[in-house]
């Protein structure tokens, strides 16, 4: 059986707006990595690992994930903290 996992991805951090963080990823993990016995490298023959399909809210990829059967780990975005600051702050102190 297939594993997933649901969560919103971090931003890019080289920007500093949030507007359109609000896309849903869901993820297949990896299934039995083997290591390559002359370069130590891990590989897998499981193509779903590279596939990362988006949605446009949590409850359509949860829903997606249930019709085609796959187990997943749901990962709930951390609140973000805003702190309001004025320009004039940075001569302030």
């Amino acid at each position: 059986m297939n594993k997933a996992i649901i969560y919103i991805p971090n931003k890019n951090p080289m920007q500093s707006g949030i507007a359109k963080n609000n896309k849903w990823v869901l993820e297949f993990k990896t299934k039995d990595p083997t290591k390559n016995p002359l370069m130590g490298w891990e590989s897998s023959a499981d193509t779903l690992t590279e596939l990362k399909l988006e949605f446009s809210s949590k409850e359509l990829a949860i829903n997606y994930a249930k019709k085609k059967k796959i187990d997943y780990d749901l990962i709930e975005p951390k609140k973000r903290k805003t702190v309001k600051k004025s320009y004039a702050d940075n001569f302030l102190k």
